[in-house]
């Protein structure tokens, strides 16, 4: 049996691209995207029809040029999501523009467009979670979607006051960067390789997930952002971990035998004891793990580079 075989009877496995073909391959119960994921496949040829299409819409609406750049934008991110739904049984994860990742009343106006152009198109919000930076203002955004219906998946986590906030906030799934946090610890310690039980993303995960399962908290934990497969098994058993399809296709074709590392009883007597923070104790806790400060930071500005890029492009189509 394969590892990607064997990692499917504990875990959710979602499939971290959006590209049909790949996903289509690998047959994950769920997707999630980025604007760093939607400005790769938008240069692919096969999916040149499916951005012009976007690009005719927003023109339709009219408005200014940067007016109308917005509109394609969120249009491909939607039409991108829409297909993929077409593939996967399950959701698929669309993200809100990092640029608005400290302004509460923005994600929540953008999250809104987002949920009725996929209800424009037949899709119920069920099947869509809108992805929110887990800054203090989009758990607190999330709160508010979550209120009203709308299910978010928390990104760019790094910290464990991230993490109890969203818990607190009964934010639908979190997704926790694994890969993210490994970089900084090889860059900024004397350790250059671990083992999938002393890898420090995977500790982080694992501390959340039995921290969530002791205090009987809903939230889905889904590792994120993978550098290899030992990371993936060595958090065998994590309620959902999304995988980009190089790694899916090495687990395809990987037969070791695997693990079982976390499990609903055994969280009570691994997890932390209860806390709950508020603001000004969130952003301490938080400003005290200066890798979770740093790569927080970076997630948001690196997001926030690929959709201007994005749009850069679009802007072009449409003066063209």
């Amino acid at each position: 049996m394969s590892c990607l075989e064997q990692l499917k009877k504990h875990t959710v496995v979602v499939a971290d691209t959006g590209d049909f073909d790949a996903i289509a391959q690998y047959t994950p119960q769920d997707a999630t995207t980025n604007p760093s994921l939607i400005l790769s496949v938008v240069q692919m040829p096969q999916y040149a029809s499916i951005v012009q299409e976007c690009v005719e819409y927003g023109k339709s609406l009219g408005g200014s040029i940067d007016e109308q750049v917005v509109n394609v934008t969120d249009k491909l991110f939607v039409t991108f999501g829409s297909r993929i739904l077409d593939i996967v049984p399950g959701r698929v994860s669309t993200e809100v523009d990092a640029r608005l990742s400290f302004d509460v009343e923005g994600m929540v106006t953008k999250a809104h467009k987002l949920i009725k152009l996929y209800e424009d198109a037949g899709i119920s919000r069920e099947r869509v979670l809108i992805k929110l930076s887990t800054t203090w203002e989009g758990v607190q955004a999330a709160k508010i979607l979550e209120a009203e219906g709308i299910h978010c998946n928390m990104t760019l986590l790094f910290s464990f006051a991230q993490a109890v906030a969203c818990g607190e906030a009964g934010v639908t799934l979190i997704s926790p960067f694994v890969g993210r946090i490994f970089d900084w610890y090889v860059a900024h310690g004397d350790r250059k390789t671990f083992t999938e039980d002393d890898d420090p993303g995977v500790i982080s995960v694992r501390r959340i997930y039995n921290y969530y399962k002791r205090h009987g908290y809903k939230t889905i934990v889904m590792g994120a952002s993978f550098r290899n497969t030992k990371q993936i098994s060595g958090l065998l058993g994590c309620d959902y971990l999304t995988i980009s399809p190089k790694l899916l296709n090495e687990l395809k074709n990987d037969t070791r035998s695997l693990e079982v590392k976390l499990t609903k009883e055994s969280a009570p007597q691994l997890g932390d004891d209860f806390i709950s923070l508020n603001e000004k104790d969130f952003r301490y806790a938080h400003n005290e793990d200066a890798m979770a400060v740093e790569k927080l930071a970076e997630g948001i500005r690196k997001f926030a580079v690929d959709q201007v890029k994005l749009e850069t492009q679009i802007k072009a189509m449409l003066e063209s």
